[in-house]
């Protein structure tokens, strides 16, 4: 498989002040691997790796040393024998979390061995880090009153499922994948057919690497939904083992309630959904939780679409989304062969798998998108995102329905430089709304909102 984020691993590496890189995203996305290839492109000959969940005596180890760089090397170069040279080794710490004496002394490395190219990645490392919700995507800055750890000393890349292009080029078709990653709706136009059903496909496969190399493997849909239905067992455990107790039940709640909430004509959250008198503060911090986790994502409203956009969000609004759209299937039971049902898959649950599908694609592609609706409750986009140019909002549509009543009411209040409206209709750069296959949406929009 091919990674985009690959690309950005290579420029830190090359960076002239290059600090501790630290892979954030959730459980079985893929960070693992992508450490072992970068390490096996650009170090190939002199890689320590060090896994801080399998090497108990090794974690122990590191517990009771001091923080200095010099104490953490030797006790990794005791334990596994080797030499690690700054300048020309590459250490791969994975499940860092693990260690709070390895994540702590981050820091250090950062001040006293700059030249050691350091990356590390672990299961829910999120909880560890516990950045904020304004914090998470913004610069090296995680929380401050987390105290030991390494603030502003580290490299942070989020590392979200493989977008639908990385899918396309996953399954063998590169070619194609090479068009549709030019971002330019016309080219692909003459493929939009074939691009159609494997967009079918990717909303029951999703973008976990796994299922992905399951379906590559084996093309049975049932094979690559067991794949999906064992990371949802997996994320359950995560619940138990690091959850506080008194949290599990009301995590366990929230998470499985995200399916039937999403379906809902108003998608906005509702914790009176949830059971009866729930209240926000009571979820508040499981919430949290399952941001840093980095399986769930909050879209929050914004009244007033203005530049910077997040300083205009409403935090007491917002809906919820789940990372992947293939596991949000597999967690509302959808049959793969739905697959084989037209667009009804587009439709499916009022159009919830199309904006999870529109989210995932934003984000893969650096965007932190919110969404509109006006205060009378009667209009609604479903995301808007901030460009260069100005604040642009994104219209997903279900299947070929092109009607566009809200797009009318937000543009004759904000008066954006175009409107972005993503569906299954052909193409169409009106000056106005600019129409984009749902298929070339991500790395179409960079393009547009920057230029």
């Amino acid at each position: 498989m091919k990674r985009d984020i690959l690309d950005q691993i290579l420029s830190w590496n090359s960076s002239p002040r290059r600090k501790p890189l630290i892979l954030m995203g959730a459980r079985q996305v893929g960070k693992t691997w992508l450490m072992n290839e970068f390490a096996r492109t650009a170090y190939p000959q002199d890689t320590v790796y060090v896994n801080l969940m399998k090497m108990k005596t090794l974690r122990n180890s590191l517990e009771q040393a001091d923080l200095s760089p010099q104490a953490i090397l030797e006790r990794i170069g005791v334990a596994l024998d080797v030499d690690i040279t700054p300048g020309k080794t590459l250490l791969v710490i994975d499940e860092i979390q693990e260690s709070s004496h390895a994540l702590t002394s981050l820091k250090f490395f950062n001040e006293d061995v700059p030249g050691l190219a350091i990356i590390a990645a672990g299961s829910l490392l999120g909880l560890a880090v516990g950045r904020s919700k304004e914090e998470r995507g913004a610069a090296d800055e995680p929380n401050e009153s987390r105290g030991s750890f390494p603030v502003g000393k580290v490299k942070f890349l989020d590392v979200h499922p493989m977008s639908f292009c990385e899918f396309v080029r996953g399954i063998g078709r590169n070619r194609l994948a090479d068009l549709l990653c030019t971002g330019e709706p016309e080219a692909v136009q003459p493929y939009a057919e074939e691009l159609t059903d494997l967009l079918r496909r990717y909303f029951v496969v999703g973008g976990m690497p796994e299922a992905v190399d399951v379906y590559r493997e084996t093309n049975d849909l049932r094979a690559v939904r067991e794949v999906q239905e064992n990371i949802l067992a997996a994320y359950d455990v995560d619940f138990v083992k690091h959850a506080q107790p008194s949290q599990i039940q009301k995590i366990r709640l929230l998470w499985h309630a995200i399916p039937s909430q999403l379906a809902k004509e108003n998608k906005k959250f509702v914790y009176t959904a949830l059971k009866a008198g729930a209240r926000a503060r009571e979820y508040e911090t499981v919430l949290q939780w399952l941001d840093d986790a980095g399986m769930a994502k909050q879209v929050f409203r914004v009244g007033t679409p203005r530049l910077p956009l997040r300083s205009y969000c409403d935090f007491s609004a917002f809906k919820l989304y789940v990372h992947d759209v293939g596991l949000l299937g597999a967690m509302s039971d959808l049959s793969p062969s739905a697959v084989l049902d037209g667009d009804a898959l587009f439709t499916n649950f009022k159009g919830a798998m199309t904006e999870q599908f529109v989210l995932q694609e934003l984000m893969a592609y650096g965007h932190s998108p919110c969404y509109w609706s006006n205060d009378a409750g009667n209009a609604e986009i479903e995301f808007v995102i901030q460009g260069g140019r100005g604040v642009f909002p994104i219209e997903a549509k279900a299947g070929i329905n092109t009607q566009a009543k809200s797009l009318k009411v937000y543009r004759k209040a904000f008066g954006p430089p175009f409107a972005l409206r993503t569906s299954l209709a052909p193409c169409h750069d009106g000056e106005e709304i600019k129409d984009i296959p749902l298929f070339v949406l991500g790395p179409s929009v960079g393009r547009l909102v920057e230029a």
